[in-house]
């Protein structure tokens, strides 16, 4: 971030952190894969869980370092515990398991998650970009869930992929396992916005400063409600959202923000 009020270190080998102006910056620094390591998963996970309780994070950016955002899971790490005597059956469950947690950290954290795609995702890599709440690509973005064709069918991104895009457009990437550039990931509804590389950061940080000057707690409950109610019949979502709706009127910054629109003024958000 250019902002001289950022501050900025390395949580973790893998991943660096930056914030300032309620935005949390992320980035995936383990050149040229990006791979989602164990290292890589723990320390994003990390990060992700100690910006939940920190009041100063409205959002959350997560982008990456290089030509590639990321590469899905590290095969070589996979490989490696193919001598364990186990033939790595206990890594390979550790692995995933690790891996679907840190999605749900994403879907379920109170604050809004926006990827910055820049380069590839893959596999795993194009699930972490599914998991996110929004996702702005560079026109030079392809994404893909590859794992077909070396014989190990994408099944846990499939999960984040088609709660994104339609079942057809899901089983297109899944069973073909080809690339799809930024624009049919555009049309398919996996990212919000493709723009130039050189703008690209500035545009998910747009998203990001719009979405932090509303109120945290009313995006904490919307976001909530709004993965509740996806799973949810008809009627139980409606029965579901009267009861959010209530309680979303009884907060204080609702008492406020209508107030200060009733009388054409800022409000001043309290987060209660």
């Amino acid at each position: 971030m250019a902002d001289a009020a950022a501050v900025q270190e390395t949580i973790e080998a893998p991943v660096t952190v930056s914030e300032a102006g309620g935005i949390l910056q992320l980035t995936l620094a383990s050149a040229p894969a990006n791979a989602l390591s164990i290292a890589m998963m723990e320390a994003l996970k990390g990060a992700l869980e100690r910006a939940r309780d920190d009041d100063a994070v409205r959002v959350i950016v997560l982008r990456s370092e290089g030509k590639v955002f990321c590469a899905g899971h590290d095969l070589k790490e996979l490989t490696a515990h193919r001598a364990d005597a186990d033939r790595g059956r206990e890594f390979f469950e550790e692995t995933m398991r690790l891996c679907a947690g840190l999605m749900q950290t994403i879907v379920r954290h109170p604050k809004p998650v926006i990827a910055e795609v820049s380069g590839v995702a893959t596999a795993a890599g194009c699930q972490l970009v599914a998991s996110c709440d929004l996702a702005v690509a560079g026109e030079a973005a392809r994404f893909a869930t590859p794992g077909v064709n070396i014989g190990l069918f994408c099944s846990t991104p499939m999960v984040a992929l088609s709660r994104n895009v339609s079942r057809k457009h899901a089983m297109e990437m899944l069973l073909t396992g080809e690339m799809i550039d930024a624009q049919t990931a555009l049309s398919f509804g996996l990212v919000n916005r493709v723009v130039p590389q050189e703008t690209l950061n500035q545009t998910a940080m747009n998203f990001a400063q719009t979405i932090a000057s509303k109120s945290p707690l009313t995006l904490k409950i919307g976001k909530e409600a709004f993965y509740a109610q996806d799973e949810m019949a008809l009627s139980q979502a409606y029965d579901y959202t009267v009861r959010v709706m209530v309680e979303n009127m009884m907060a204080r910054d609702a008492e406020e923000g209508i107030g200060a629109f009733i009388e054409k003024r800022a409000p001043e958000w309290k987060g209660k």
